[in-house]
C-alpha cells in the first residue's frame, strides 16, 4: 500500500481541529500545505489533542505527544504551532455571539477547539527560548482578558500558557507569571498564577517575594542601559523613565541619529527585529516591578543586604527603582533613612551613612514619620531635582482622625461620594481589591470591595451601593453610579471587625490611601461635563460640593509641591495659591483652578469654565520638574494653568466661548 492511501486510510474526522471559528481553517490548511509524510504525525498530534480535556496533562499525554513531537522535530514543531499558530490566535479577533443572558459576548476559540488547542500549549512546556515564553505571556493575557458575559476570554486556554511558563526550564518563564499576576485582574486567573509561583517558591524553600525578585531578567543592562553592536553601528538603549525605553543610534563616526540606520535595516533585519522586541520587553517589566514595588508598601518586607544588592540595588532593570527610593537601613541595633545619591548615601541631613555589609533594608514610609521628617525628605529631593517613580517621599499619609477613634471599627472618612461603578471596578482590580459589579438583580443593590493583607493577618472592605435613579444602567442591567459608605477591617482568623486603633499604621494609610484614589478618580465631581446632570439636583448638589469642596490628602500633597514650584515657574508673577485654588490672572480674565478635582471657576462671578481634557492646545508643562511620577491631576492642573495665563492666544472656541462670554 503506498503512503499516500495508508495516510488516507488513517486519517479521520478528529485528524482536524473540529470547532467553528475564526482559526480552524488556517490550522487545518497548514496541514494539508504539508507533505504527505509529514502530515501523519500532525494528524496524530490533533487526534490526539481532540481527545484530551481537564485542567492539567497527564504523563501519558506528555509522553505520548513528546514521542510524536520528536518524529516531526522540535523547530518544525515550534515554527507551526508557536511561530505560527499562537501568533494567530493572539491577534485573533474574537468572535461575538449571542449569549443565553440576550445581550452580546466574545469567544475567542470554540469549545472543541480551546480544548485541543490547550492540548498544544501544554506541548510547549517542552521548549525553554525566548519566542516560546514570550508568545506563551501574550496568548495568556489576552485570554484573561474581561469580555462582556464572562470573567475572562478563555480563562482554561489562559491556564494552560501559565502551566506551560510554569514548567518551563531556568526563571524566565517565572519572571513572566510575576508580569502576569499584576495585569491579570480576575480573581480566578490570578489564583492560579499566584499557585503556580508559590509551587515554584517551595521547590526552591524560598518565599514568593524572594522567588519573583530572582527570577526578573536584567536584560544585560547596567544602570538601566546597554548597547548592541551592528558591526560598526551602536545602538544605545536606556529606560527614560517608566512606560518609556529610548533608543540612540550611533554612526561609525560617532555621530548621533534619531532614525534607524539604513545599513541595519538592510544587514541585521532579525537582530533588529529581536532587539526591538526586547526593548518592548524591557518598558513592559519595568512597568510591572513598579507596581510590584509600590504594593510591597504594605508587605513591610526586610531584605538582607545581599538579596537586596543583587536584586534591587545592582540589578540592571530594578536600580531604575531601587536608587530613587529612601530605604530605611538596619544595622547595629538601628534603622536609619537614607537615600543613594552620586554613589554615596544620605540622610535626610545630608549627612553621609556608611553601610555595612550585615546591613538590612526596607521601604522608608512617611506614616511612620515626624511631620519634620518628612519635609526635610520632600525638600531634599525636591532641591536635587531627583524624580522619583514612585510616590514616597510625598505620599499621601494617613492618620486616624479622632471621629475614627470614636466609631471604633469603622471609617466615614470616604462615605457619601457618587463614583462611576466601572471606572471604579477597574481602578479597585488595578490595586489588587477584588469587586463584583452590582445591578438590577436581587441583591445586586448593595456590595463591597475588599483587600486582602495576608501580612498582616487583614482583609480591609469599602461598602457601596447602586443607585437607581432614572434606570440609569448598562444594557446588561449593571448600575452606572454608586454611593460610598463605611472602610472597615476584618481579622481573617477570627472573622471579626478590628478596631481601627489595632490596625498597623501602615496598612490603615496605604489602604486610605487605595480608597481615596478610588474616590478621586472615579467620582463625578471630576468630570467636567457633569454640570449638566440630567436635572437629578442630588448629583448637582454633590458634583457643586465635590468640584469646589475641601481637599483631600492627594490634593493637599498637591499644594505642597505647588507651594514650593511655583517660584520656579514662567507663570510665577500671575499665579497665586490661595485656599483650596491655584488663582491665575489672565490677560482676560482671572481664573480658580481647584486643586483637587481641576475643575475651574472664573471671575469676578464664579462662572464654570469647562475645559476637557487634551483641549485648548498642546500641553505646556512638559518641562516642569515634578518629584514623582503617576499624578495626572498635578499634570493637569499645572498645564490649564499655563495655557489660562495666556487667554488670549486661546484658539478653541469651546474655550473662548465661554471666557467671551458676559
Amino acid at each position: 500500500m503506498s503512503t499516500k492511501n495508508k495516510i488516507k486510510n488513517s486519517v479521520s474526522s478528529s485528524s482536524y481541529f473540529l470547532g467553528i471559528d475564526g482559526f480552524v481553517n488556517y490550522a487545518n490548511a497548514t496541514i494539508e500545505k504539508l507533505t504527505e509524510n509529514a502530515k501523519l504525525n500532525w494528524y496524530k498530534l490533533i487526534e490526539l489533542s481532540n481527545k484530551k480535556n481537564g485542567a492539567k496533562p497527564t504523563k501519558k499525554f506528555l509522553k505520548q505527544s513528546k514521542e510524536i513531537i520528536n518524529e516531526i522535530g522540535y523547530e518544525k514543531f515550534k515554527s507551526i504551532v508557536v511561530r505560527d499558530w499562537i501568533e494567530f490566535v493572539i491577534i485573533l479577533e474574537p468572535t461575538e455571539i449571542r449569549s443565553m443572558n440576550f445581550y452580546n459576548t466574545k469567544q475567542l476559540l470554540s469549545s472543541k477547539n480551546i480544548n485541543a488547542f490547550k492540548a498544544f500549549v501544554w506541548m510547549c512546556s517542552n521548549f525553554h527560548d525566548k519566542i516560546t515564553l514570550q508568545n506563551l505571556a501574550a496568548l495568556a493575557e489576552k485570554c484573561y482578558k474581561k469580555i462582556p458575559g464572562k470573567s475572562s476570554m478563555a480563562s482554561s486556554l489562559g491556564n494552560a500558557c501559565v502551566y506551560a511558563l510554569y514548567k518551563s526550564r531556568g526563571l524566565e518563564g517565572i519572571s513572566y507569571l510575576s508580569n502576569l499576576k499584576i495585569k491579570v485582574k480576575q480573581k480566578s486567573c490570578k489564583n492560579t498564577i499566584n499557585k503556580y509561583l508559590l509551587d515554584s517558591a517551595k521547590a526552591k524553600g524560598i518565599s514568593i517575594h524572594e522567588i519573583e525578585d530572582i527570577a526578573l531578567p536584567q536584560f544585560k543592562l547596567e544602570n538601566a542601559s546597554k548597547k548592541v553592536f551592528f558591526e560598526e553601528y551602536i545602538a544605545n538603549i536606556f529606560i527614560e523613565r517608566i512606560g518609556k525605553t529610548s533608543v540612540q543610534w550611533i554612526r561609525p563616526d560617532g555621530k548621533i541619529q534619531k532614525s534607524i540606520p539604513a545599513f541595519i535595516k538592510n544587514n541585521y533585519a532579525d537582530k533588529l527585529k529581536k532587539t526591538k522586541a526586547e526593548i518592548k520587553k524591557i518598558t513592559q517589566s519595568l512597568s510591572a516591578q513598579k507596581e510590584r514595588i509600590d504594593l510591597m508598601f504594605r508587605l513591610n518586607r526586610t531584605l538582607e543586604y545581599e538579596h537586596f544588592h543583587s536584586y534591587f540595588f545592582e540589578h540592571g532593570l530594578m536600580s531604575f527603582l531601587s536608587k530613587k527610593l529612601i530605604w530605611n537601613i538596619h544595622q547595629n541595633n538601628n534603622k536609619i533613612a537614607a537615600f543613594y545619591f552620586e554613589n554615596n548615601w544620605f540622610d535626610s541631613n545630608k549627612n553621609v551613612i556608611k553601610v555595612n555589609s550585615n546591613a538590612q533594608f526596607s521601604l522608608w514610609h512617611p506614616a511612620l514619620e515626624a511631620v519634620l521628617e518628612i519635609k526635610k525628605w520632600r525638600d531634599l529631593l525636591m532641591d536635587l531635582e531627583v524624580k522619583q517613580p514612585i510616590k514616597q517621599a510625598f505620599r499621601e499619609v494617613y492618620i486616624l482622625t479622632e471621629a475614627e477613634v470614636n466609631t471604633t471599627t469603622y471609617s466615614n472618612r470616604m462615605a457619601a461620594h457618587i463614583l462611576k461603578q466601572f471606572q471604579f471596578n477597574a481602578l479597585a482590580k488595578n490595586r489588587n481589591w477584588e469587586y463584583k459589579l452590582m445591578g438590577t438583580w436581587d441583591g445586586g443593590y448593595e456590595s463591597y470591595a475588599e483587600l486582602l493583607i495576608k501580612e498582616h493577618n487583614l482583609k480591609a472592605e469599602y461598602w457601596v451601593a447602586g443607585i437607581d435613579v432614572a434606570d440609569d444602567y448598562s444594557d446588561s442591567g449593571i448600575w452606572r453610579y454608586i454611593s460610598t459608605d463605611q472602610v472597615r477591617f476584618i481579622d481573617i482568623e477570627s472573622n471579626e471587625v478590628a478596631e481601627l486603633i489595632d490596625v498597623p499604621p501602615i496598612v490603615f494609610s496605604e489602604v486610605m490611601r487605595d480608597v481615596d484614589l478610588f474616590v478621586g478618580v472615579a467620582s463625578v465631581g471630576n468630570d467636567p461635563n457633569w454640570e449638566d446632570s440630567g436635572g437629578q439636583p442630588f448629583f448637582r448638589d454633590y458634583w457643586q460640593s465635590y468640584s469646589f469642596g475641601n481637599l483631600s490628602e492627594t490634593a493637599k500633597i498637591r499644594k505642597e509641591i505647588l507651594t514650593g514650584l511655583l517660584p520656579r515657574l514662567k507663570i510665577k508673577n500671575v499665579a497665586t495659591l490661595k485656599d483650596k485654588f491655584l488663582i491665575v490672572k489672565g490677560k482676560l480674565r482671572t481664573y480658580k483652578i481647584h486643586i483637587g478635582s481641576t475643575n475651574i471657576l472664573m471671575e469676578p462671578n464664579d462662572e464654570y469654565l469647562c475645559i476637557v481634557s487634551d483641549r485648548g492646545g498642546k500641553t505646556k508643562n512638559q518641562k516642569v520638574f515634578l518629584p514623582f511620577e503617576g499624578d495626572e491631576g498635578l499634570s493637569i492642573i499645572i498645564s490649564k494653568a499655563f495655557m489660562l495665563a495666556e487667554d488670549d492666544k486661546i484658539t478653541d472656541t469651546s474655550i473662548t466661548s465661554q471666557i467671551l462670554r458676559v
